[in-house]
C-alpha cells in the first residue's frame, strides 16, 4: 500500500454463484484527499467495486485495504473510516432527519455529538428540516439526508455512488460545492456519475472501468492533454452531398446538413494538417464562411476509451501500479 493511499485494492476478483465474473485482476491505489472519479458503463463493475470496499459484498480473491485497514480481517475498523452514499434513497419515511442522522452515527458506536450533526445538516442546506419527516421532504433533500447520514460518523473516505441522479441542475452545483468543502477539510471522495461533466468539473483523477477491470487511471488534466483531440469545424459557403475524394483519406466527416465539414486532429502533433486542408478545400473551389476548433470533452475521451478498449501504448498511472482495460448494467 502507498504511503500516500487511503484505499489499496489489489488483485480484486468478483465472480457471482450465476458463473458472472463482475471484477478480473483489479488493481487501484486513491490517494488520500482527492476527488477520485469512478466512470464506466452500466454493468462495469463499480457498484461492485464501491460495495466490496464498504463490506456489502465479499470478494472472491484480492485484498482491500481502506485507511490501513484490511476490510476482511479487520472490517469494523475499515468501515468506520467509510461514509457511503448508495444510488437507492433507502430510509425510514417517518423519522425526523435529526433523527435518522443521529441514529446512523450511533450505528458505528460513535458517542452523540449533537454539534457535529449540526453541523453536518447546516452544511447540506438541512437544518431547517431537521424536524421534519423523511416522507414530506423532496427527492433532492431525501438525497441530501443521505449525505448526511454517510457524514454523521466523521468518515475519511467518502463513497458518492451517483450523488446527483435525478436531482436538478441548481442542486447538482449545490452538491457540488459541498464535495469541494469536504475534501478541503481531508476526506477523499470516490465519486460515481453518470453525469461526465461532474467528473470533468471536480475530479482530481479519472479511472475508468470496463467489463470489470480498469482500462485507465490518470490525472484528469493530464488524461485530457494525452488522449484530447481537437476538431475543426468549417462553416462551408455552400452545402456538400459528401467528402471529396482528395479528402478521403484524412479523418473528415460531414455535419450541419452539410454545411460543417469536420476536421480531427491531434493537437499534440507538429504538423496538425490543416493547413494541408485548407489548401485541398481551395484548390476543390470549395468556399467557406468560417472555422472554429473545440477541444475533446472527457465524454469524447471515455466514450472512444470504452468503444475502442485501451489506448494504444499509452502509460497507464494509478498512482502504483499499471492498469487493465466496462459492461450493461451495474451488478449488485
Amino acid at each position: 500500500m502507498r504511503v500516500d493511499a487511503v484505499v489499496s485494492i489489489k488483485n480484486l476478483h468478483k465472480t457471482y454463484q450465476s458463473g458472472f465474473q463482475a471484477l478480473k485482476g483489479v488493481d487501484l491505489d486513491i490517494r488520500a484527499g482527492e476527488i477520485f472519479a469512478l466512470l464506466g458503463p452500466n454493468g462495469a463493475g463499480k457498484t461492485t467495486l464501491i460495495s466490496i470496499i464498504c463490506g456489502i459484498v465479499n470478494p472472491s480473491s484480492g485484498t482491500v485495504r481502506a485507511a490501513g485497514h484490511d476490510i476482511i480481517s479487520e472490517f469494523r475498523a475499515a468501515r468506520s473510516a467509510i461514509g457511503l452514499v448508495p444510488q437507492e434513497i433507502s430510509t425510514d419515511a417517518f423519522e425526523t432527519v435529526w433523527a435518522t442522522v443521529s441514529f446512523s452515527r450511533g450505528l458505528f458506536g460513535k458517542p452523540r455529538n449533537d454539534a457535529h450533526i449540526e453541523k453536518v445538516l447546516k452544511a447540506l442546506s438541512l437544518w431547517d428540516k431537521k424536524d421534519s419527516k423523511i416522507i414530506t421532504l423532496s427527492g433532492g433533500m431525501k438525497r441530501r439526508v443521505m449525505i448526511a447520514k454517510a457524514l454523521s460518523h466523521e468518515p475519511r473516505i467518502l463513497f458518492l455512488d451517483e450523488p446527483t441522479a435525478g436531482v436538478d441542475v441548481e442542486l447538482r452545483r449545490e452538491m457540488w460545492e459541498m464535495v469541494r468543502q469536504l475534501r478541503e477539510q481531508g476526506v477523499t471522495i470516490i465519486l460515481t456519475t453518470h453525469y461526465i461533466e461532474e467528473a470533468e468539473e471536480m475530479a482530481d483523477r479519472v479511472g475508468i472501468i470496463s467489463k470489470g477491470e480498469i482500462i485507465l487511471v490518470d490525472e484528469k488534466s493530464r488524461l485530457m492533454e494525452k488522449l484530447g483531440r481537437k476538431q475543426l469545424i468549417v462553416h462551408l459557403s455552400e452545402p456538400l452531398t459528401a467528402v471529396p475524394d482528395v479528402l478521403a483519406g484524412q479523418e473528415l466527416a460531414l455535419a450541419d446538413e452539410g454545411f460543417s465539414l469536420v476536421y480531427s486532429y491531434d493537437a499534440n502533433q507538429e504538423n496538425t494538417g490543416i493547413a494541408e486542408l485548407l489548401r485541398h478545400l481551395n484548390e476543390q473551389g470549395i468556399d467557406f464562411k468560417d472555422l472554429h476548433s473545440r477541444q475533446s470533452s472527457l465524454e469524447d475521451i471515455f466514450v472512444d476509451l470504452v468503444h475502442n478498449g485501451k489506448p494504444g501504448a499509452s502509460p497507464v498511472s494509478n498512482g502504483a501500479t499499471s492498469e487493465k482495460p466496462n459492461v450493461p448494467g451495474d451488478e449488485k
